[in-house]
C-alpha cells in the first residue's frame, strides 16, 4: 500500500471519477482532477504526478488494495478509466488487512493516552472505533452509540475542517428549510460544532459581518474563493456557546435566570444529566443562567408535563402559547 499521506486521499478521488457514469476520465483529466482537489484540500500547489496515479489504480486494483473493477479502456490512441460494473466503490468495500492492522495501532496508541487528564473522552472515541470496525473477537454487537446513520452531509465535514485550519474562504450553496432556491453564502469558515446528532458550521458571513450557523445537512456545495483573502476570527467561541443551548445564538439578547419546577419523579432525572453547565438546585428548583432560545424551547416542551416554568414570565408565557395551540390542535382533531 502506498505510504504517501495523501494516497487515502487521491484512491477516493479516484474512485468518484471511475463510478461516473457522465463523463470519460483520460489520465490527464485524473491528474487535472486529483492536482485541483489536493491543492484546495492542502492549501497549497500540490503536483499529482502521470506516474503516481497509474501506481494508485495498480494498487487498487490488487488483492492487497481494493480488487477493484477498473477497466482501462482505448478510444484511438488515449485510455480512459472506469469501474465496471460503476456501482462499485472501494467506499462500500470492508476493511483490507492492512487497514485494519494501521486502526489497531492507533487504537493502541489511544488505549496508552487515554488515561492522561482532559482526555478521557479518548475512552468513549476507543470503544466505538473498537465496536463500530469489529476489530475484536467478539462478532455479536455488545454496545451500540446514538446516531444518524441517514444524516446527509457528513461528506462536508472533512473538507470542512481542512478549509478551517487552512484558513480559505469558501461559497457554500445552501438550502434551508424554508428556502425555495438554494442561496450562495461567502463564509469565512471557523467553527464545527455537533449539536442533536448534527453537524454545524460557524463562520462569518462577508456580505453582512455577522457570524452565521449553517447546518451541514442543508449544504449542497462548496467552492474555495482563491481570490479572496481570509479574514481570521476574533471570537472565542467557548464564550459564544457559554450561556445558550444548543447552536442559536441571538448576539443582542441577554442571558437570563430560567427557573424550572420538576416533578418528583423527573427530578432525579434532571439532577443526574443537568441541563446545562450554569444548572444550579436549590428548595425544589432547577435554576438556570441561559439565553431563551429554539434549543431551550424544544427541550422544555421535550418534558412535557414533568416540568412547569416559573421564570422569566416572557418565556414562561411563550410555552404557556405553545402547549395552547397544541391542546387546541388536538382538541380540533377529535371534534
Amino acid at each position: 500500500m502506498a505510504t504517501n499521506k495523501h494516497a487515502l486521499i487521491r484512491y477516493k478521488l479516484l474512485d468518484k471519477c471511475f463510478s461516473n457514469k457522465w463523463k470519460k476520465y483520460f489520465i490527464d483529466d485524473l491528474i487535472e482532477y486529483c492536482t485541483a482537489e489536493l491543492t484546495a484540500y492542502v492549501g497549497a500547489k500540490t503536483k499529482v504526478s502521470r506516474r503516481q496515479l497509474l501506481d494508485d489504480i495498480t494498487f487498487m486494483r490488487s488483492e492487497g488494495g481494493y480488487h477493484a473493477p477498473i477497466l482501462s479502456v482505448r478510444e484511438g490512441k488515449r485510455v480512459y478509466y472506469c469501474y465496471d460494473p460503476p456501482e462499485f466503490s472501494i467506499l462500500k468495500q470492508p476493511l483490507n488487512a492492512s487497514e485494519q492492522e494501521q486502526i489497531k495501532q492507533v487504537l493502541e496508541t489511544l488505549g496508552r493516552i487515554s488515561g492522561v487528564p482532559q482526555l478521557e473522552w479518548l475512552n468513549a472515541v476507543q470503544t466505538k472505533l473498537s465496536s463500530g470496525l469489529k476489530l475484536d473477537r467478539q462478532q455479536r454487537p455488545v454496545i451500540s452509540f446514538e446516531e444518524n446513520e441517514f444524516l446527509r452531509g457528513l461528506e462536508y465535514l472533512e473538507p470542512l475542517y481542512q478549509h478551517i485550519i487552512h484558513r480559505q474562504m469558501l461559497a457554500i450553496t445552501y438550502k434551508g428549510f424554508k428556502q425555495t432556491d438554494p442561496t450562495v453564502y461567502r463564509i469565512h469558515p471557523y467553527y464545527l460544532k455537533q449539536y442533536n446528532n448534527r453537524w454545524f458550521l460557524f463562520g462569518l458571513n462577508e456580505d453582512n459581518g455577522q457570524i452565521q450557523n449553517l447546518a451541514l445537512d442543508r449544504i449542497l456545495a462548496i467552492r474555495p474563493l482563491e481570490l479572496l483573502s481570509y479574514k481570521n476570527s476574533d471570537v472565542d467561541f467557548d464564550d459564544y456557546f457559554y450561556d445558550i443551548l444548543g447552536v442559536t445564538n441571538a448576539i443582542d439578547r441577554e442571558a437570563e435566570q430560567v427557573i424550572l419546577k420538576f416533578t418528583e419523579d423527573r427530578l432525579p432525572y434532571v439532577l443526574s444529566k443537568p441541563i446545562h453547565g450554569s444548572q444550579r438546585y436549590k428548595d425544589g428548583f432547577i435554576y438556570l443562567n441561559l439565553k431563551i432560545n429554539r434549543e431551550l424551547e424544544s427541550l422544555v416542551l421535550s418534558f412535557g408535563r414533568d416540568v412547569e416554568v416559573i421564570e422569566p414570565a416572557s418565556f414562561r408565557d411563550s410555552i404557556e402559547q405553545i402547549v395552547g395551540e397544541l391542546f387546541q390542535c388536538y382538541s380540533f382533531s377529535r371534534s
